[in-house]
C-alpha cells in the first residue's frame, strides 16, 4: 500500500505498460484516473480494475483533452499527487521513408503530449508536492536504428524530465523518467518493414537472460517505486530497465 490515499493519472492505460501501471497503482492503494485514445479499451480497463479507477477518452496530442483529464481528476478527487505519462507510439522504418506527417505524429504523442500533461498538471502537483513519472525509453539514451523519430522524441522526454526536475525542485515536485528496453506489448509487435539491417537492429536488444524482453509488470515495478515515497530523494533520473542494453 505504498500509494495509499494518493490520486494518480495514467495515460496510455488501455493496454501494455499503461494498463500494468494502473493496475499496480490501484493495488498499492491509489485512486487512478486512466486515459487513452482507445475509448472502449480504457473503459474496459477501468471496469476490470474496479472502484479505484475511472476512465476518460484522452488524446495527449490535443491540449484540451489533456486539460480535461486533469480537471476531471481534481474535480472528482480534490487534487492530484502522481502523473504518469505512458502514452506513446512507435514508427519503425527507414529514415528515407519517414515523411513529415509520420514525424509530426510521433512527436505530437511522445513528446508534445508529455508537455501538455505536465503543464496542465503542474499547479496541482505543486499544491500537494506530487511527482511525475514519464515513460522514455532506452532509445532516449542511445541511438536506435530505423527508429529516428521515436529516438528523437524519447531523447526529448529525457531532456524535458531533467529540466522540469530542476525547475520545480524548490516546490518539492519530483520528475523522473523510466527508460525501458524491449517490452512485450502490442506496440512492439508491429509488422516490421522490409529492407532493414536486422544485425544492426539486434545490437539494440537486451543482453539479460539471452535477450528476453521485459514484461509490462517489470516496468510497472520501476514506475511504482519512483512514484512512491521510497523514492522521495530521487528526481531528474532516467531510470534504465533495459536488460543491459545501454550499459556499454
Amino acid at each position: 500500500m505504498r500509494l495509499n490515499g494518493k490520486i494518480a493519472i495514467v495515460t496510455g492505460a488501455a493496454s501494455g505498460i499503461g494498463l500494468a501501471v494502473a493496475n499496480r497503482f490501484a493495488a498499492e492503494g491509489a485512486k487512478v484516473v486512466i486515459g487513452d485514445r482507445n475509448t472502449d479499451g480504457v473503459q474496459e480497463a477501468a471496469q476490470a480494475i474496479g472502484p479505484a479507477a475511472s476512465a476518460l477518452a484522452l488524446d495527449v496530442a490535443d491540449e484540451g483533452s489533456c486539460q480535461a483529464i486533469i480537471d476531471h481528476a481534481v474535480g472528482q478527487h480534490g487534487g492530484l499527487d502522481i502523473l504518469c505519462n505512458i502514452a506513446g507510439v512507435l514508427d519503425f522504418g527507414r529514415f528515407s521513408d519517414l515523411d513529415r506527417g509520420r514525424w509530426d505524429r510521433v512527436m505530437a504523442v511522445n513528446l508534445t503530449g508529455v508537455y501538455h500533461m505536465c503543464r496542465a498538471a503542474m499547479p496541482h502537483l505543486i499544491e500537494r508536492r506530487g511527482n511525475i513519472v514519464n515513460m522514455a525509453s532506452a532509445a532516449g539514451l542511445v541511438g536506435v536504428p530505423y527508429n529516428s523519430a521515436y529516438t528523437a522524441s524519447k531523447h526529448g522526454v529525457v531532456g524535458l524530465t531533467r529540466a522540469l526536475a530542476l525547475e520545480f525542485s524548490k516546490e518539492g515536485v519530483r520528475v523522473n523518467a523510466v527508460c525501458p528496453g524491449g517490452v512485450d506489448t502490442p506496440m512492439l509487435h508491429q509488422t516490421p518493414p522490409e529492407n532493414i539491417d536486422w544485425q544492426m537492429v539486434m545490437r539494440s536488444a537486451s543482453w539479460l537472460d539471452g535477450g528476453a524482453m521485459a514484461t509490462p509488470d517489470d516496468i510497472a515495478d520501476a514506475v511504482t517505486f519512483l512514484a512512491s515515497s521510497e523514492a522521495r530523494r530521487v528526481t531528474g533520473v532516467a531510470f534504465s530497465v533495459d536488460g543491459g542494453q545501454t550499459a556499454g
